[in-house]
């Protein structure tokens, strides 16, 4: 069951809708920039690399002319997150600082009831496992593990990192008195069932890191052993909650300092990112002890171009790191690799050295994708062997020649040529033989697409017949302004060949007699066909000037008048043709099929 628009006030959602601009909330889910009047990016519905999708500002409505998904602000959130529609008027209210009216119905979800449950139990048991780490004498060893690590209680609050007791049955009988059951807190590994048929906590003796989701739920945890016991690193199973290649730890915080920064930079652990943002850099996500997924890197670039890839310095660090950076390029990011010396990792760095070092010394001094790449291959190769140094630089010359500026196939040539004393001439020479010989073409990832100079326009629709565009162009003008819907409807009501058309006109004139003022935005929401929501959407984008002459309009309603008439017409001489067939008069058959042909040419004309 979904809340009904009427449950909340019109005046509410109109309030919350204008409170909330388009731009800005969809800004928080795909990476914008402005080409004219409105906005273009990667369509978050479908799978694209040439941004088709478009928000405007003016009308405040999105639309992609890719797959055809459009609508408003409050569309987007239903579309983006399978909200229902109170759930998206909820988080654009809490955005605005609005309080809903109380309906009865606020705790309906778009989460099956159990999964619902499941984020019940887990933000009591957040809370829980917070709360005893820093208000009680059974969360003390997990407290001062935190201490020493030199975390600060402001931080533990922030990221509610906890303790679960090395106790059998205490997380289960708290989650039992407070109303769950035994058996659904087994399937969603909150519990564990042990084979004597005991139910025991799952993490007992291990602080806890909770593992949110972007919309800042509790959907799993990660607990970490402080004695030797087990794993050193235990978590949550997967789930339809938690699919651990979908999500990045510390996303729902990080999202808007990416933002802001135009930036990420990319952990391999929980403590990595939770030292880094206690020293004031707050563009940090990990992933949850896999490797990055081609899910996760699409779902970065989503949000912005530049990824720093900070892991740890040992051969494992770097081979995570090399893996991770050809998925983050395959999504079309730019790619940066932090380099740690001594096998040192982040949160070692940032705990002796402090954050300001960290940001000069290692993400400012992040080696761009060339060099990391340069320093990675020679761990493969006995550089004082000259067999192994020709294949390194063959290496190196084949994956420069997928590099797209001649300025940097230029400077790490000249690299190649200091470090081996060779021929910068004799170099090039090489590198243009293994482009002709593999036919590499240099690698125009969609870093490249965005620059000042990238004009994007919508796809090609298939040529439309006359009749219809000028019944689209009526419908846009109608939306532009109410006198020409009052022109429109006296002249010619719903009499529109394309029945979509009749359809989207009718609910116009019903818009505007309920009193209401041209607002491409406010119209859509009173739209329940998708549908027609993506039509309405599609011709509000159209690429036409805001104001229309009313002799252009008399044009175009004349234009449908007609063609209205001439179908007429046709219809009237088919039934006078089908007559003459069958009184078997052929010279008058054929008069009216030839006057028939005429007035299809006049109009296809």
């Amino acid at each position: 069951m979904v809340i009904e628009l009427s449950q909340i006030p019109e005046e509410v959602i109109e309030e919350v809708r204008k409170a909330n601009n388009i731009v800005d909330v969809v800004g928080e889910y795909v990476q914008l920039k402005k080409q004219g009047r409105n906005y273009f990016g990667l369509c978050p519905f479908h799978g694209e690399k040439t941004p088709s999708f478009s928000v405007t500002q003016d009308k405040q409505i999105f639309h992609c002319f890719g797959c055809g998904k459009g609508g408003n602000v409050v569309t987007f959130l239903m579309e983006i997150e399978s909200f229902s529609f109170f759930e998206a008027m909820e988080v654009l209210a809490g955005r605005a600082g609005i309080s809903l009216p109380t309906t009865g119905n606020e705790n309906r979800s778009s989460y099956s009831d159990e999964n619902q449950r499941i984020l019940e139990a887990s933000e009591w048991l957040t809370k829980l496992y917070h709360h005893l780490l820093r208000y009680t004498k059974d969360g003390k060893e997990g407290y001062n593990y935190f201490q020493d690590r030199s975390i600060q209680d402001e931080t533990i609050d922030v990221f509610q990192l906890g303790f679960a007791p090395n106790t059998k049955d205490f997380i289960v009988e708290f989650l039992e008195k407070k109303g769950f059951n035994k058996q659904l807190l087994i399937k969603a590994g909150l519990v564990s069932e042990r084979d004597d048929g005991t139910v025991t906590d799952r993490f007992q003796g291990r602080v806890i890191f909770p593992i949110r989701n972007h919309l800042g739920k509790t959907v799993a945890f990660g607990g970490r052993a402080i004695h030797d016991q087990g794993p050193k690193y235990l978590n949550s199973p997967e789930s339809e909650l938690f699919q651990k290649g979908r999500l990045l730890y510390n996303f729902d915080l990080a999202k808007r300092h990416i933002r802001k920064e135009n930036e990420v930079i990319l952990f391999e652990g929980y403590m990595d990112v939770i030292a880094a943002y206690q020293a004031g850099i707050k563009n940090v996500v990990a992933t949850l002890g896999t490797a990055l997924s081609e899910s996760q890197a699409k779902m970065l670039k989503r949000y912005v171009n530049d990824v720093i890839i900070c892991y740890d310095g040992d051969d494992a660090g770097q081979e995570a790191s090399f893996k991770a950076a050809a998925t983050l390029r395959q999504a079309g990011c730019k790619v940066k690799v932090a380099y740690l010396k001594d096998g040192s990792d982040p949160d070692t760095f940032i705990e002796r050295h402090g954050g300001e070092a960290f940001q000069d010394q290692i993400l400012r001094a992040s080696d761009t994708y060339m060099t990391f790449l340069m320093r990675y291959y020679k761990k493969d190769y006995n550089l004082s062997l000259e067999a192994d140094k020709l294949n390194y630089i063959q290496k190196v010359l084949k994956e420069l020649s997928m590099v797209e500026s001649s300025l940097e196939r230029e400077y790490y040539l000249q690299e190649l040529s200091k470090d081996f004393s060779m021929s910068l001439d004799v170099l090039k020479e090489e590198l243009e033989t293994i482009q002709a010989k593999y036919g590499n073409q240099p690698d125009k990832t969609s870093e490249n697409r965005y620059t000042s100079n990238t004009v994007i326009l919508p796809k090609k629709r298939k040529l439309l017949p006359a009749y219809q565009n000028a019944e689209r162009k009526i419908i846009y003008y109608m939306m532009q302004n109410d006198w020409v819907a009052d022109r429109v409807q006296e002249e010619l009501g719903a009499n529109f060949r394309v029945d979509d058309h009749k359809i989207i006109v009718t609910y116009l004139y019903a818009f505007y007699e309920d009193g209401n003022k041209p607002d491409i935005s406010k119209f859509l929401e009173s739209i329940n066909d998708d549908r027609l929501k993506q039509l309405i959407s599609e011709i509000a984008m159209s690429p036409e000037v805001d104001e229309i002459s009313e002799e252009a309009l008399g044009d175009y309603i004349r234009m449908v008048e007609t063609e209205s008439s001439n179908k007429s017409v046709i219809q009237s001489l088919k039934e006078q043709l089908k007559v003459a067939e069958q009184q078997s008069d052929p010279i008058k058959a054929a008069q009216i099929a030839e006057e028939i042909l005429q007035i299809q040419r006049k109009l296809k004309h």
